[in-house]
């Protein structure tokens, strides 16, 4: 039996890890050490599903505690990490105590970035939306009527704009940039996703930064917006990004940059130990990337316990990706880092389209907007590495499933 195996984070990827090592009929010991005093839980209907109301928490878990017993996973809750010994092979806690390991595995994750202390961010009514306690927070604040400001506008905002839209609030969403999703879609995508919003009801205010938030005995109650103008807040949420969880690993020594660095065996600077998730930084086509989704979590766990249970295989990614809002459901297959092309699909059904995404003549992406067919095609062509003809793309009477047949 291969010694101890001890994973830091019990979220996505730290679960799905230590399920498919059993899956596989590994044997070897596992510990798997979470922050949080829940079980491992699924986090993207915490901000939908959970926060309506319309799911209870319950069946977000992956497992029951019984899963835990039963296949030898010693899983240990509110248990923070405060530091590796590398040389001891050690995970030392909080509360003093240690683990020795064998191997190391860090599934920890991001944590999503505050507002500066400076300019209120430490207000009360001041939230981040990424865990159950803030999902928790939040829905004891989201009341109908209530007039939320929500600061970016990616997927983070734009989802929590759909739930509080759907909720009775009244909305307003900034974005630095010139436009909403600036960093991660093209402007089609962008200009229709607007467009949905605002036909519900959100204020959309582009190229408009915070400049301040403005409190009452220690609740926010304002915000000055960079164009000098002060709207009145009863709460915000912030949707400005995440930073990886990787400062345990670096101050063990291990090689980091804005997550930890990993080979596609998932394994670090240290051969033993590894990285998985959101918090590891990988190589995708020459270029050092990390992957915020589900899919790379479970995908890139799954690939390292084949590589600890003795299946060699080097991860190559295929991302997909998801974002619901309203009843509009925003599908995305390949990742468009670097595209220079794109062509727009209008969708058989009113308010659907497709954005398709091209990179030096080769396809790389696709957004789906309401439209399952293009994006099962595209998935799929991405899949076979094929790049579709651009003007059989545009047209749509033209039937996708004969560029997969």
């Amino acid at each position: 039996m291969a010694g101890r195996l001890v994973i830091i984070g019990a979220g996505q990827a730290g679960f799905a890890l230590a399920a498919k090592l059993r899956a596989l009929k590994d044997e070897r010991p596992i510990t798997l050490l979470g922050s949080e005093p829940c079980l491992p839980y699924q986090r993207p209907p915490l901000s939908k599903k959970y926060l309506l109301g319309e799911m209870s928490f319950d069946r977000l878990l992956f497992r029951p505690q019984a899963w835990y017993e039963e296949n030898n996973v010693d899983i240990r809750l509110s248990t923070p990490v405060e530091a590796i010994d590398r040389e001891a092979r050690t995970v030392r806690l909080f509360d003093g105590s240690a683990i020795t390991y064998d191997t190391l595995v860090f599934a920890t994750g991001a944590t999503p970035r505050r507002l500066p202390s400076q300019i209120g961010g430490d207000l009360d009514g001041v939230y981040t939306a990424r865990d159950k306690a803030d999902a928790d927070r939040l829905a004891d604040e989201m009341k109908a009527g209530r007039r939320l400001l929500i600061v970016g506008g990616g997927y983070i905002g734009l989802e929590a704009a759909a739930v509080a839209r759907k909720l009775g609030l009244d909305v307003t969403l900034i974005e630095m940039a010139d436009r909403v999703l600036a960093r991660v879609a093209a402007k089609e995508t962008a200009d229709a996703m607007r467009a949905i919003h605002q036909a519900e009801g959100v204020v959309i205010r582009e190229n408009t930064g915070l400049k301040r938030l403005i409190g009452e005995d220690g609740r926010v109650k304002a915000a000055e917006l960079s164009d000098g103008s002060v709207i009145d807040v009863d709460l915000v949420i912030a949707g400005i990004g995440v930073v990886p969880n990787d400062r345990i690993a670096a101050e063990a020594g291990i090689e980091t940059a804005n997550g930890i660095l990993v080979d596609d065996r998932e394994q670090s600077s240290d051969p033993n130990v590894y990285a998985v998730g959101d918090c590891a930084v990988f190589d995708w086509k020459g270029q050092k990337i990390r992957l915020e989704s589900v899919q790379n979590a479970v995908d890139q766990a799954e690939a390292a316990a084949g590589n600890l249970a003795g299946v060699s295989l080097p991860y190559r990614p295929k991302p997909w990706f998801w974002s619901d809002q309203y009843d509009v459901k925003l599908q995305i297959a390949g990742f468009n880092l670097g595209y220079d092309e794109t062509v727009v699909r209008p969708g058989a059904r009113e308010g659907s389209l497709s954005v398709w995404y091209f990179a030096k003549g080769e396809f790389i992406a696709v957004d789906a907007i309401n439209d399952a067919k293009a994006y099962v095609a595209g998935k799929k062509l991405l899949d076979l590495g094929r790049t579709p003809d651009r003007a059989a793309i545009a047209d749509p009477s033209f039937d996708l499933k004969t560029l997969i047949a």
